[in-house]
């Protein structure tokens, strides 16, 4: 009789302890938001992925499963419009009675300026307390490490179109505005989306995405701030993983592909020299390929870094006539599996990729 009400009771208890059946439906825009989505969630449930690896983030058609990922959301977490324009619909109409988590809106992110031009100089991340605009919200401990002067010119960027915001170009525009290299008819917002690259910014995430988490899920809540400490902590240890990656080479000057790194490069105080191309889907004009190569020739650059989403041309024609080395640098995990490991193992990479081409 005992061993049958053991039997019994283990068999309720199993039932009763599995959590993930009970979790809630989470979707997630980006792989790595993904994965801070699914270290928060371990052991309770895992998130779905909306914008598949090796896929632009800009410009995206939904799968009918991804369609339904959202519809059937409790949480959705996602970067933005200034990162996914065509989400914003997507999310409007779709995940209509979810939760809404806009990281770049979200009170604690570090937000920093698009910048200008070809050519990054030293004075991009230079401290300006004046700069009270800077921000959409207060960040005390990072402002005088972020803060960049506000910028009134439009930059490269996809538009939101009536589906799925897809790019639309206004070819008149972008004809008067040749000399702004191709800002013309690409408007976003304010601030550069890929915020995702400051470690900062991944641990003020964690415990957010714990509290909505557990709002939701309240039976769970212990879990979720459990995983968001303890990740926290591995944050911690791979911030300091990756300085001494990147301090035997530190003072190396290096040209990536697009301007996408600026969060990874000042958390760091590891700056970039320029970017071949501004925005993340316009091919750089004729005339800022000829800036950039004249850089590399004139400070001796020593690396150049691709993506693995962009034409590899484009680097091999700034690369021509120069000595510097090249790389592949991943921002968006494209190569990696998507789940809890992907975003440590993105940062990762990029330092080591970054250490290895200098």
């Amino acid at each position: 009789m005992s061993r049958k009400l053991l039997s019994l009771s283990a068999m309720a208890a199993l039932m009763g302890g599995t959590a993930m059946a009970e979790a809630p439906h989470v979707a997630v825009d980006i792989a790595p938001v993904h994965s801070l989505v699914a270290r928060v969630m371990d052991g309770v449930g895992t998130p779905d992925l909306i914008v598949q690896p090796g896929a632009s983030p800009h410009e995206y058609s939904l799968r009918p499963s991804e369609a339904a990922s959202l519809q059937g959301a409790d949480l959705v977490f996602w970067m933005g419009e200034d990162l996914t324009p065509w989400m914003e619909d997507a999310v409007e109409t779709l995940a209509e009675g979810a939760a809404i988590t806009t990281l770049l809106e979200a009170d604690g992110t570090v937000l920093l300026d698009f910048r200008e031009g070809a050519l990054f100089e030293a004075h991009d991340h230079a401290e300006h307390d004046d700069d009270e605009d800077h921000h959409d919200h207060d960040h005390d401990e990072h402002a005088e490490e972020h803060d960049h002067a506000d910028h009134d010119h439009d930059h490269e960027e996809h538009a939101e179109d009536d589906e799925h915001g897809h790019e639309e170009h206004d070819h008149e525009d972008h004809a008067e505005h040749d000399d702004h290299d191709g800002h013309a008819g690409h408007d976003h917002g304010e601030h550069d989306p890929h915020a995702w690259l400051s470690l900062a910014n991944a641990s003020t995430w964690l415990n957010l995405i714990a509290a909505q988490l557990s709002a939701a899920d309240p039976d769970n809540a212990g879990a979720y701030f459990a995983n968001a400490a303890a990740a926290i902590e591995e944050m911690e240890i791979l911030s300091a993983e990756i300085a001494a990656t990147l301090d035997p080479v530190r003072g190396g000057s290096f040209i990536v592909f697009h301007d996408a790194y600026q969060y990874f490069e000042a958390e760091f105080d590891f700056p970039a020299s320029g970017a071949i191309s501004l925005g993340d889907a316009t091919d750089p004009s004729p005339a800022r390929i000829a800036e950039i190569q004249a850089r590399i020739q004139d400070e001796a650059i020593s690396c150049v870094l691709a993506e693995p989403q962009f034409n590899q041309g484009i680097v091999e024609a700034v690369l021509g006539g120069t000595e510097a080395n090249t790389g592949v640098i991943d921002p968006l995990g494209a190569e990696l599996e998507p789940g809890s490991s992907l975003y440590p193992q993105l940062l990762r990479n990029m330092a080591t990729t970054l250490a290895e081409c200098l």
